[in-house]
């Protein structure tokens, strides 16, 4: 089977979260929407179209991939995939060639035959296939297609569950791969609940006086991560390879990605790999995406003091939530300083430094900007931030590629005008979008 992942209209509106990757990439549960996908259908080659600013780095990150190439449809039948949907458990399939796989009246999936490629723009995929949705029997695809940050973060706990119980066999540090996705206790570590729903790889490294809580939900620790001595992880939760906690509560609901320095109280929320949060601090109802460093006790509120549904600004327009329990979306690069307090319901962009004031920051802090002592400004440099990007890869052993670079530059410019808006906005003393509410932990 082959298949192509593609971004439809919605995919822009998970906000900093998706400007410097395709929506497939984001994570839910123990893996990103793409690699949910392709091990559940085994692909045997594939494809993506997605937004023109992004191809270069998705070509960079997938070489084995055609991106926003409609002569790669013409071989033969592609199975289109919306790189929003989150399946539901079981199987999926059978995808039908009169078929339409819908949710919410929202395309999840359509098989397209070769003569129909000339309908595919690669700039406008949703255009060719709303016009063969026409031609196609609808049924129902199960899941969900995500749509905001929230929901993702929303629907982790309960995936996380489900990635585990699906899970197959893993290879370990030898290469042999183990019968079941289970381990033996390690010395000193406390599992409370079932030791079925913990699983730890054995290259993983546990200190003594762990807390593996896993009563309410699964534990999984990865290749080379490490949890210090008196650490308390709280199911379902996944803790990704070569990642460290130091001293950490881990609260159900939670993924820590890949290569993560973990530390203080983490809730609910998605690390989607690269973040240092070492230090003392409170995250919950979040999403982080890479090479962010939270500085010593920054802190988020996930609810407000009248427990009134919470707004997000999602560059710079507010939208309702409907939920109680909402924390922060930050963007990739960002950086910030000593006991920074986020508000309920905070949105903040690529490449922010923020420096704390004293005092809640705005919810919305526009991408490339920052914080001195509480007031907005611009005036980081593009050049300065690209500088410190290059100094944090390389202390993990990586490189700020050209064509990351590039797209950097891309965003800075795209996202000038919501800067130049929020700038204005507060220099002309309009309401700020911290002001509704008062936020709690």
């Amino acid at each position: 089977m082959r298949i192509a992942l593609f971004e439809d209209g919605a995919a822009g509106s998970f906000g900093p979260l998706v400007l410097l990757r395709p929506v497939f990439e984001l994570v839910c549960g123990r893996f990103s929407l793409r690699e949910r996908l392709f091990r559940r259908l085994r692909p045997t080659a594939w494809g993506a179209f997605v937004r023109p600013d992004l191809a270069e780095v998705c070509r960079q990150a997938h070489p084995e991939a055609p991106v926003n190439n409609v002569d790669w449809l013409v071989d033969e039948p592609v199975l289109l995939i919306n790189g929003r949907w989150l399946p539901s458990a079981g199987p999926l399939g059978p995808f039908a060639a009169d078929e339409i796989g819908i949710v919410d009246e929202g395309i999840a999936w359509l098989t397209l035959d070769p003569l129909e490629a000339s309908l595919v723009e690669p700039g406008d995929v949703e255009d060719g296939l709303n016009r063969l949705a026409r031609t196609r029997r609808p049924v129902r695809a199960g899941g969900r297609l995500v749509a905001r940050p929230w929901e993702i973060v929303e629907a982790n706990g309960p995936q996380l569950a489900e990635d585990f119980r699906e899970s197959p066999p893993q290879a370990n540090a030898s290469g042999r791969v183990a019968r079941e996705l289970r381990s033996e206790p390690r010395p000193q570590v406390e599992i409370l609940g079932p030791p079925a729903n913990v699983w730890l790889d054995p290259t993983a490294d546990i200190e003594p006086y762990v807390v593996l809580d896993a009563r309410e939900g699964p534990v999984s620790i990865g290749p080379r991560a490490r949890v210090q001595s008196f650490t308390r992880i709280e199911g379902p939760c996944h803790i990704d390879r070569e990642s460290q906690l130091f001293r950490a509560n881990i609260r159900s609901g939670t993924t820590i990605g890949p290569v993560c320095r973990v530390g203080g109280e983490v809730e609910a929320s998605i690390l989607h790999g690269w973040v240092n949060k070492y230090h003392d601090g409170f995250l919950g109802h979040a999403y982080v995406c890479p090479w962010t460093n939270l500085g010593a006790l920054t802190t988020n509120s996930d609810l407000k003091s009248d427990y009134s549904p919470v707004r997000v600004p999602l560059f710079g327009e507010p939208i309702d939530t409907g939920l109680t329990k909402v924390g922060c979306y930050i963007g990739d690069h960002t950086k910030t300083a000593l006991g920074s307090l986020f508000n309920t319901g905070s949105s903040i962009g690529v490449m922010c430094l923020v420096l704390p004031g004293g005092e809640l920051l705005p919810r919305h802090i526009p991408s490339f900007s920052c914080i001195w002592h509480g007031e907005l400004s611009d005036h980081w440099p593009l050049e300065r931030s690209l500088e410190t990007a290059r100094a944090a890869m390389s202390r993990r052993g990586c490189e700020l590629s050209s064509a990351e670079e590039r797209l950097l530059r891309r965003v800075y410019e795209a996202t000038r005008r919501e800067r130049d808006h929020a700038l204005r906005r507060r220099s002309t003393g309009e309401p700020s979008q911290a002001a509704p509410g008062v936020a709690r932990a």
